[in-house]
């Protein structure tokens, strides 16, 4: 992983900052936008977008839209053809589902949500295009969160759009279409210049990338790692290194999902003993659904990304993180996770946790036996 000086990074707060952004972005494209996205709702928000990218296409502008078959599979066929009718250039990422059965490649997913503009502005997190309101039983809106990055980051954001984008055109037609060239040059930023790296995780060259980067960082940190992470079943390497860091002095917080979506979520809770035993801090933020995956270490280090801290992202999915070096820029996201952990998270004591939640201990490890079955079906050779 390298880190390139040059760029300016905006830090984006969920759906109320992030769609805002994106689609003052594509109003404003010239050449050539490309979104790629796990989730699409046809709901308000993604109304929005579609507009703004149907707007594009009457400039003249090339529009280039990939979902995941998996994760846009509610989205209904007429809608998809209506974008496509009216000009956008629409694929969809593995579009046979397979729930039922255990095939590797079926259950290898699109979950990174990147896109680039006119090859000068790109946007990459964990926030698919759908409603922050649009959540089971209507509680308060998710948290998450997304970059904007503008400098020198941004060939190898686009090129990485682009190749995936290319790859899949032939897998689909069988014939590489012509892409829009880059049109200008991205501006390097030198008043407000910040270390970035773009990380991807795919199932060929970079199997590892982020799950390392993150080790790395946990393995130097010095004071501090907070994680706010929404889907958390750590490999035993994860789990060793943050124990590490704690026994050396590190002060460790996690911040979880504490509204459970699926049953599996519930193995997040097997690690629950032994991390608080080893004076590890587990905040459960229980107000409304965080999806975020972001973390801070000694509020110089953070990373915004779609990769949660579980099997599926660091295993089968495709998944892109932004990795920052920059005192501010870390700051800003530690403030803002512990304003949710101060806002709406519950802290989870040692002694409680021993005491009580049997029933939750009990479906903890249920869950997670679930899990390595499932890992250990699927071939999964990294010991968790």
């Amino acid at each position: 992983m390298y880190f390139i000086s040059g760029n300016h990074i905006q830090l984006l707060r969920s759906g109320v900052e992030y769609f805002p952004a994106l689609e003052h972005a594509i109003d404003n494209a010239q050449h050539s936008i490309y979104l790629q996205t796990y989730i699409y709702e046809a709901d308000e928000v993604g109304t929005r977008i579609a507009n703004a990218m149907i707007n594009a296409v009457n400039r003249r502008v090339s529009v280039h839209l990939l979902i995941d078959g998996f994760g846009s599979k509610m989205l209904p066929k007429p809608y998809i053809e209506s974008l496509r009718t009216a000009g956008i250039n629409v694929m969809v990422y593995r579009q046979k589902v397979s729930p039922w059965t255990f095939k590797k490649n079926r259950l290898r997913r699109l979950h990174q949500k990147v896109a680039v503009i006119d090859d000068i502005v790109a946007f990459v997190g964990g926030i698919n295009i759908i409603d922050d309101h649009n959540v089971p039983h209507q509680t308060a809106p998710r948290i998450d969160y997304a970059v904007c990055v503008q400098g020198a980051l941004l060939p190898i954001i686009s090129n990485n759009v682009k190749k995936l984008w290319q790859r899949l055109a032939w897998l689909h037609f069988h014939s590489k279409p012509i892409l829009t060239p880059n049109p200008r040059t991205p501006t390097h930023y030198t008043k407000v210049s910040i270390k970035a790296a773009f990380v991807t995780r795919d199932n060929i060259l970079h199997r590892s990338d982020i799950e390392t980067a993150y080790l790395r960082a946990i393995e130097s940190a010095k004071h501090e790692i907070i994680i706010a992470n929404a889907y958390f079943i750590p490999g035993r390497r994860f789990r060793k290194a943050l124990i590490s860091a704690a026994k050396r002095g590190v002060k460790v917080k996690l911040l979880l999902q504490g509204r459970k979506e699926y049953f599996l979520m519930f193995a997040t809770h097997a690690f629950y003993h032994v991390f608080l035993k080893n004076g590890i801090e587990i905040y459960e933020y229980r107000k409304s659904f965080m999806h975020s995956k972001v973390a801070v270490i000694d509020q110089e280090w953070s990373t915004v990304g779609s990769s949660n801290i579980d099997p599926f992202s660091l295993f089968l999915a495709r998944e892109a993180n932004v990795f920052v070096k920059d005192k501010h820029f870390s700051t800003a996201l530690h403030e803002d996770i512990h304003t949710a952990i101060h806002d709406g998270a519950y802290q989870i004591k040692v002694n409680e946790w021993a005491k009580g939640n049997s029933a939750k201990r009990f479906l903890s490890w249920i869950a997670y036996g679930l899990v390595r079955l499932f890992l250990g079906i699927i071939g999964y050779t990294d010991q968790h």
